[in-house]
């Protein structure tokens, strides 16, 4: 069985797509909360077999899935790919898709109903 950790503490979770991946999730969220919220990412087994040539047999592999379903499809991306993600949104590349203050209200409010 999976785990699911938000820094704080640990919960069993298991996505049936990736089976026994350890997950993890922002610190700012819970780790049940009536709504989930949040994208979730796991160290994933070597790439062996990639459809793609850029990934070859070896390389390292980080899953990404939605943690609001427990069958929610899993992404895997070489780590050299997550780098790169992880710079941009440092660096604000993507700070115009995250949701409004008053998007993160209504958002809490559904999870108060």
């Amino acid at each position: 069985m999976g785990t699911l950790s938000n820094g704080r503490g640990t919960v069993a979770f298991e996505n049936s797509h990736a089976p026994g991946l350890n997950w993890r999730k922002a610190g700012r969220t819970d780790l049940d909360p009536i709504l989930k919220d949040c994208v979730i990412l796991a160290e994933a087994p070597d790439a062996k077999d990639h459809p793609h040539y850029n990934i070859p047999d070896g390389t390292r592999m980080v899953a990404l899935s939605d943690d609001k379903d427990p069958t929610s499809p899993v992404l895997y991306f070489s780590r050299a790919e997550i780098r790169k993600f992880i710079e941009g949104a440092k660096d604000g590349e993507f700070d115009d898709l995250m949701a409004t203050d008053t998007e993160m209200e209504q958002a809490a409010a559904v999870a108060a109903v």
